[in-house]
């Protein structure tokens, strides 16, 4: 499976999308058949099926926890215990009487079956076999009694709920569920749980979610899942702003900080800036409003509008803005050209990266080819507010300024499972000087990259230290065309550095008065008195 990584932030479509979506495999491939069975939970013709194979031996495996019987009588219950072919030497048998234990557990309708059974050996006596076949039948009882499995009435609904419900049982990165019995909430929610329309089995897959506190860990409907997609594809139906978690601002009403808004797109033609805070969306409060959420009201159909309630440092605003169809080219370029006299003028190719879609790493290179066409000497990569996306983008985008090196380890509760790395057989740029613009809105992908220029010491990175979101999730779409968000792994830099909750700490600071988009850059470098020119970008 491919593995992908998550964003720190939500845009108007989150745009910590991921790479593929999978579709549900068939109810046969999601349930791989496992080794050894809990004997309670063991249906009955698999026990038949096994007490008529030619060595006529039940393998069991002790359990670790007690189990509840309720009212079942112990003394007939079979002890627990390890069979093979001197099972019968190993372990001892209660001596019950066939046709009274037979009434007792009721399995009247099971008798006729047990009676054909293969006989195990001629070793087995009689005396041994007729134990062997009461035994098996205590088996079958508890096994009926106690599991009371609603596998042979499961409805439409609750088949949808399981399959989200085994999605998280294989893929999610923590194995012990937030410290809860997986199986038993599955058991519990199927007893529990109302799912009688796809409202509620959706608002019971929500609620199972929930259970992990993983912010990141989501369900989405069918709609929702169409316009995930259409984000990754490079364009989205919304206002084009990307928002971050919540924050407060000198003890102000908390909101939904704006991380950047997309040139030319609503947002940005209302005057809403990088840093203005969302304080309401359609008159409702974002005080206590995640990100997704956030993000999922923003959207909506090309021409419907939606009332924004904005702080902008000390002014609040009310806009009503018109949703539309929104570009998100994620790289702009500029040459810069510094004065100088001789052979030391600097001429930098400035390129910005706004988001990891499916068009970044060919933007990327696109980019780069054109600057270089104009004889630059330097690059400066800007990931300020670049709020992640698609985890294979920032892996080919760091192959194009890489010559060879480790890019980033994927790693589990177990350690590291996978290594991404480079030859150089796609270095573009590997040479040139190259200076990364980092700050706390530069999240996810944006940190797989800075922290692999870092660490294999190809860029000097300037800033502040970013957003710190270290973990990779997968799309899996559900056979209704909902789909889950699933954080499978969480990643490395080539240092070895977890930079979850921490972020990637560059190199050295920037001056607040530092410029953020191209234009605002290249006037910069023309002042010598400038904050552009204060900052030794090349010097390391």
């Amino acid at each position: 499976m491919e593995v992908l990584a998550s964003s720190a932030t939500a845009s108007s479509c989150p745009n910590f999308v991921i790479s593929n979506l999978y579709k549900n495999p068939n109810s046969a491939s999601m349930a791989a058949t496992p080794q050894v069975l809990q004997w309670k939970y063991a249906p009955v013709r698999i026990v038949e099926a096994r007490a008529k194979a030619p060595l006529m031996c039940l393998k069991i495996t002790s359990l670790k926890r007690p189990i509840n019987y309720g009212n079942t009588d112990r003394a007939l219950l079979l002890p627990i215990c390890r069979l093979n072919q001197s099972f019968f030497s190993q372990c001892s048998l209660f001596s019950v009487h066939y046709s009274k234990l037979k009434k007792k557990l009721r399995l009247k309708k099971y008798a006729g079956s047990l009676h054909k059974v293969i006989s195990c050996s001629e070793k087995i006596g009689r005396h041994a076999f007729v134990r062997f076949i009461v035994a098996l039948m205590v088996v079958m009882s508890v096994s009926v009694s106690v599991s009371e499995s609603p596998s042979w009435a499961l409805t439409e609904e609750n088949l949808l709920f399981l399959e989200a419900w085994r999605m998280i049982d294989r893929a999610y990165v923590d194995k012990s569920f937030n410290g809860q019995s997986w199986f038993r909430y599955r058991e519990n929610a199927l007893r529990n749980e109302p799912m009688n329309t796809r409202e509620e089995t959706y608002m019971a897959i929500k609620k199972m979610l929930a259970t992990l506190e993983d912010p990141f860990t989501r369900f989405l409907e069918p709609e929702k899942l169409k316009s995930l997609r259409s984000g990754t594809q490079g364009a989205l139906t919304g206002v084009g702003l990307s928002i971050g978690y919540p924050t407060k601002f000198d003890g102000s009403p908390a909101g939904l900080v704006v991380i950047s808004a997309s040139p030319g797109g609503p947002a940005n033609k209302a005057g809403i800036l990088s840093g203005d805070v969302i304080l309401a969306i359609d008159d409702t409060s974002t005080e206590t409003m995640g990100i997704y959420d956030a993000a999922e009201r923003l959207q909506g159909s090309e021409g419907s509008s939606v009332k924004l309630t904005v702080r902008s440092g000390p002014e609040i605003k009310h806009l009503d803005l018109m949703r539309e169809k929104v570009s998100m080219n994620p790289v702009t370029s500029r040459l810069c050209a510094v004065p100088a006299s001789g052979k030391d003028s600097l001429r930098i190719g400035y390129i910005k990266l706004t988001s990891f879609n499916q068009n970044a790493s060919g933007a990327v290179k696109e980019a780069i080819n054109t600057l270089r066409s104009n004889n630059v000497n330097a690059f400066v990569l800007d990931l300020r507010d670049n709020s992640g996306g698609l985890f294979p983008e920032g892996i080919e985008i760091a192959k194009i300024w890489l010559d060879k090196g480790v890019i980033v380890y994927i790693c589990d509760s177990c350690g590291v499972r996978d290594i991404y790395d480079t030859d150089g057989s796609k270095a573009v740029a590997p040479s040139e000087p190259l200076a990364v613009l980092v700050n706390k809105g530069t999240a996810s992908a944006s940190e797989i990259l800075a922290g692999a220029l870092k660490d294999n010491k190809r860029a000097v990175l300037f800033g502040e230290p970013t957003f710190g979101k270290g973990k990779i999730q997968s799309v899996f779409e559900l056979s209704d065309g909902s789909g889950l968000v699933v954080t499978v792994a969480r990643y490395e830099t080539p240092a070895h550095t977890d930079i979850d909750k921490v972020g990637v700490v560059p190199d050295h600071p920037l001056p607040t008065s530092f410029p953020k988009d191209e234009e605002a850059f290249c006037n910069c470098l023309q002042d010598p008195a400038s904050a552009c020119n204060k900052v030794e970008l090349f010097a390391r």
